[in-house]
């Protein structure tokens, strides 16, 4: 009696059986197997149909395999973008959070500034006028000193009366 191994052999060479269906099977389910497709052809037409059944669906096997691997390989790296992402996203809300502290900052400086600045044009005015009048009181005074005759104290009015006047 030939060995399971031998038996498997022949069922491959000749059938196209692979070993790994028939590993399961004993020497004498191997051996009534060989008998059953010599002798009935219509046994070995669908076994033949079952192994072509079973490349079609190995191949199918393979194909979606390695679409699966690819899939879960893009999930991986999708996965690590997305953690980068959010990790970015939680630095920018962070940073967005700090911008809008400093803007209200900066918003309160403007305002003080605003104020600040309406009260030196205020006061700036008031400061012009002040100056207007000592000027018109300094060349009223003057005015009225340069009637006297004394040339000294006329001409010394005078020098002080342009350096006044800028």
């Amino acid at each position: 009696m030939p060995s399971k191994s031998g038996l498997q052999a022949t069922l491959k060479e000749k059938y196209g059986i692979n070993k790994n269906i028939t590993q399961s099977l004993s020497s004498d389910d191997c051996e009534n197997l060989l008998n059953v497709l010599s002798a009935q052809p219509s046994a070995e037409r669908v076994i033949r149909s079952f192994i072509e059944k079973n490349i079609e669906l190995s191949a199918n096997n393979r194909y979606f395999g390695q679409l699966r691997s690819q899939a879960e390989k893009k999930n991986e790296r999708l996965q690590v973008e997305n953690q980068a992402f959010k990790a970015e996203i939680d630095q920018l809300a962070t940073e967005n959070q700090g911008l809008g502290s400093d803007l209200q900052t900066l918003t309160a400086h403007n305002e003080e500034l605003i104020k600040a600045n309406d009260q030196l044009k205020k006061d700036n005015k008031e400061l012009k006028n002040v100056v207007d009048q000592i000027r018109l009181r300094l060349a009223q005074d003057t005015k009225m000193l340069l009637q006297y005759e004394d040339s000294e104290i006329r001409k010394a009015l005078i020098r002080m009366f342009r350096w006044t006047l800028g």
